[in-house]
């Protein structure tokens, strides 16, 4: 299926929703559908953080890199849920693997153009910068969560 204006689907958006409908046509032409097969990665551990993602579909799983056991995955992410906040914050690269678990299909947004029109439109910056700081504070709770589980029955 091919979105031609991604204007409404991103104005939806749980992580968008309320947005000034002038930040969102902002956004938009930053935007564009992506489409990754099962197995690819989307990116990898130090590579340049200059897309973020919605996703639309599919099934992702982040990954860290353990020296002589490979890749053990830390979080797994579906339809609805956003992907990456390295290109918010220099140097801008990435700190995880990220590997399709199955047929994924999304809505990127090239992070260059939207610090652009960020530093154009600060009230913009703000927005993003708040959603963003939310979301945030939602993994690192999810992640303590997850180490309470995996240690808290250690004596």
């Amino acid at each position: 299926m091919v979105v031609d204006n991604l204007g409404p689907y991103l104005a939806e958006h749980p992580f968008l929703k309320g947005m000034d409908p002038r930040h969102i046509e902002l956004m938009v032409g930053c935007a564009s559908n992506v489409r990754f097969d099962a197995g690819k990665y989307i990116f990898r551990e130090n590579d340049e953080a200059d897309k973020f993602y919605f996703i639309r579909h599919g099934k992702v799983a982040l990954e860290i890199f353990r020296p002589i056991k490979g890749g053990m995955t830390v979080h797994t992410l579906g339809e609805g849920d956003v992907m990456g906040w390295a290109w918010l914050f220099p140097p801008h690269y990435r700190n995880l693997d990220c590997r399709v678990i199955e047929l994924t299909r999304a809505i990127v947004l090239d992070g260059t153009c939207l610090r652009g029109k960020c530093d154009e439109d600060h009230n913009l910056g703000y927005e993003i910068m708040k959603r963003f700081a939310h979301l945030m504070e939602q993994e690192l709770e999810a992640l303590r969560l997850r180490l309470l589980d995996i240690y808290g029955n250690q004596s």
